[in-house]
């Protein structure tokens, strides 16, 4: 699993496969169109409570109708959320063959709202300055949705003719509770999908060294909060009592501090921790290569919690986020509650962690509840024939990055498709520097000729796909 996915005789049978369809680099007109687009986007505020995202889909239909799309294969999957109106979007490129299983591509139309007096920008007016666009949104998701919308367009002016259909289903609330999304992946047509291509887990790093590193993200923890809450009766603030809600949290959360959840593994993250061991080297390296073997060797473990953005990969994790306590300042504390956010490695039980939450803490005086709800997902199977596929499209965009599977510790829609039973790859050629990742911060943006260049990957892909029967 470690070498490149296609060699030798897989990569000629991938060749055969694909039939006639040759990839077309992108023209001026194109760059112009898929910019142009990309800047109508960030104009449009997609965040919640805006109700912008009906319009941005309008925008984007309006586009596709004109490249030759059929109204009837531009859909719109309408749904109302604490009285706002949003909704997801279903494109249809019809296939030759209609009864063979569709492939789906993901991405999410709304954003995380900004504050326009914490920006160096507006956030809502697209800004070019120093070879990038300024704006909210910018790499998440709307460099992605729109460079897939482009290219769908550009395949239709092309009279490219998939064997099978392929899919654009977009949501509108990923940021905020992802029911468009659940509501996509029971549409009919998206539903019967072979598999989902996410466009929000497939942008690339450039490393200090210059080089370009990019993953196929087959797998995500599942994200849940637990509210941790102490009650208490009261009183006047001049007669302190050894009981008090806010000192009852406090010791409670110092206990929370300390939970360690085990050291897990799936065909992922093995993968995942022998590349990297091999990548950092040194203690960590070797601390990973030493947990790989015996998952319970504390030594090595705490080398690994050393290096958090490392490790989270082999564990879940618990963190306490907000605090709320106290009624008023000259009266005893009624009422204490903490945010606890949680990151859970996949196939790790949401109630369980809950449960191990509450024995941890060890008092039943304090309670521990879930907020809202938390979903299980399920890791993607390794997936070869696609991956070399993925492999030749990135060959044609970066030559020399090899391709490998991954687990994010975010979470996407991806998560919602996995748990509906299809499996979801992140896929995508949007290149960031260090200082690029900005998405849900100030100043986010992305590089134009790094959004650009995605063009030509997915005409590649697009058309490789498409043409495999």
């Amino acid at each position: 699993m470690n070498a490149r996915w296609y060699a030798g005789a897989a990569l000629a049978m991938i060749v055969s496969a694909t039939g006639t369809a040759t990839a077309a680099p992108a023209t001026d007109a194109d760059r112009a169109m898929a910019r142009q687009m990309l800047e109508e986007a960030i104009a449009t505020p997609t965040a919640k409570g805006r109700g912008q995202v009906p319009a941005l889909i309008e925008k984007y239909a309006a586009r596709l109708r004109a490249a030759g799309f059929a109204a009837e294969d531009i859909q719109t999957v309408p749904v109302e959320i604490d009285g706002e109106k949003t909704a997801g979007l279903v494109v249809r490129y019809a296939g030759r063959n209609p009864r063979a299983k569709p492939i789906a591509f993901l991405g999410h139309m709304d954003v995380v709202d900004a504050l326009k007096e914490n920006w160096s920008t507006d956030p809502y007016v697209p800004t070019e300055k120093d070879g990038y666009i300024y704006g909210r949104g910018s790499t998440d998701n709307k460099a992605g949705v729109t460079a897939l919308v482009a290219s769908f367009i550009r395949l239709k002016k092309a009279g490219f003719m998939p064997e099978r259909d392929l899919l654009l289903a977009f949501s509108g609330d990923e940021e905020s509770g992802m029911m468009t999304t659940r509501a996509l992946t029971k549409h009919p047509l998206v539903a019967r999908a072979e598999y989902a291509l996410n466009s929000d887990a497939g942008s690339g790093q450039i490393g200090a060294d210059g080089k370009y590193r990019f993953n196929i993200q087959a797998a995500e923890k599942t994200y849940a909060n637990f509210a941790i809450a102490a009650k208490n009766s009261g009183g006047h603030s001049s007669a302190p009592r050894a009981d008090n809600a806010i000192y009852d949290l406090a010791r409670a959360l110092v206990k929370l501090e300390g939970l360690r959840f085990p050291v897990e593994f799936n065909e992922i993250t093995r993968i995942m921790v022998a590349d990297m061991a091999k990548e950092k080297g040194g203690e960590l390296g070797q601390a990973l290569t030493t947990l790989a073997a015996d998952p319970t060797n504390a030594a090595a473990r705490a080398v690994a919690e050393k290096y958090p953005h490392d490790a989270n990969i082999l564990w879940t994790t618990c963190v306490a986020t907000m605090l709320q306590a106290g009624n008023a300042p000259n009266a005893l504390p009624q009422n204490a509650t903490a945010n606890v956010n949680c990151r859970i490695f996949p196939g790790t039980n949401v109630e369980a962690v809950r449960s191990k939450i509450a024995e941890t803490i060890g008092n039943d005086k304090i309670a521990v509840s879930l907020v809202g709800e938390g979903v299980a997902s399920p890791v993607s199977p390794v997936n070869p024939a696609l991956f070399a596929r993925l492999q030749k499209a990135m060959d044609a965009t970066y030559p020399g990055v090899t391709l490998k599977p991954s687990m994010s510790s975010g979470g996407t829609d991806g998560r919602e498709f996995r748990s509906a039973g299809i499996p979801t790859y992140g896929a995508g050629a949007l290149a960031l520097g260090a200082d690029d990742s900005r998405a849900h911060g100030t100043d986010e943006r992305v590089p134009i000729a790094a959004y650009l260049k995605q063009l030509d990957y997915w005409d590649a892909l697009l058309r490789d796909l498409g043409s495999a029967k």
